[in-house]
């Protein structure tokens, strides 16, 4: 009887522990998979590192935008700022970067009422400060919040996130912000849906289009 109960509560911890790691640490798979190219394809040090949710998780081509720049794109598709901080050791600080670009802070803001802009601004700077502490010469460079249509219910939220990161980033050496959002609106002050897929969240060639223009002075050689 003894053996069978303490057998029943062996499953059941180690249930328990196995529900908790895939809570704990979601987009596991995603930073194995990571792992395991580098180690097939190794990306060059000191390279641009694009780093972020699944706006640039789908920018596949990404390197074909910026040629003559050396681009490592690790972004995850659905990830937060607190993800980002989370895998930093994994997806960051290995590639010793000399810029790092952010696209994050949608998810945030999308994945619950009470999040504020506020707070996504806090949750960058938390990743800010990570980045400099052990990559104090890197460029950090941060791209707005984009205007998805699918989002606009939270576009307040959005353009207070980003007011209150690019206010942070004045006051910070060698960093730079990349305001896209006015130029991914139409005559109507509304987004543009031309530049957007069907789902209305992710973007189609010509919202990349617009993204590499903005982004492509602020990349450094």
């Amino acid at each position: 009887m003894k053996y069978k109960r303490h057998f029943f509560l062996l499953l059941l911890f180690g249930s328990l522990s196995g529900f908790c790691q895939e809570v704990q640490f979601p987009f596991a798979d995603a930073i194995r998979k990571f792992k395991e190219n580098d180690k097939v394809n190794p990306p060059p040090k000191h390279a641009i590192l694009f780093s972020g949710s699944s706006s640039f998780t789908m920018w596949q081509d990404v390197q074909d935008y910026f040629p003559g720049f050396p681009i490592i794109n690790r972004g995850f598709g659905g990830s937060t700022l607190p993800d980002q901080i989370r895998y930093a050791d994994s997806i960051i600080f290995p590639y010793v970067p000399r810029q790092i670009v952010i696209y994050c802070g949608e998810n945030d803001l999308a994945a619950s009422d009470t999040v504020s802009a506020e707070m996504v601004s806090a949750r960058f700077n938390d990743l800010f400060n990570l980045i400099r502490s052990k990559l104090p010469n890197a460029k950090i460079t941060y791209v707005s919040m984009k205007p998805s249509p699918s989002r606009w219910n939270l576009a307040e939220k959005f353009k207070g996130a980003n007011q209150d990161v690019r206010k942070f980033l004045r006051t910070q050496p060698h960093t730079s912000f990349v305001n896209i959002w006015n130029k991914m609106l139409n005559n109507k002050h509304l987004p543009d849906t031309t530049l957007f897929l069907g789902d209305r969240l992710h973007m189609n060639a010509k919202g990349y289009a617009i993204w590499q223009k903005a982004i492509k002075p602020e990349l450094i050689k």
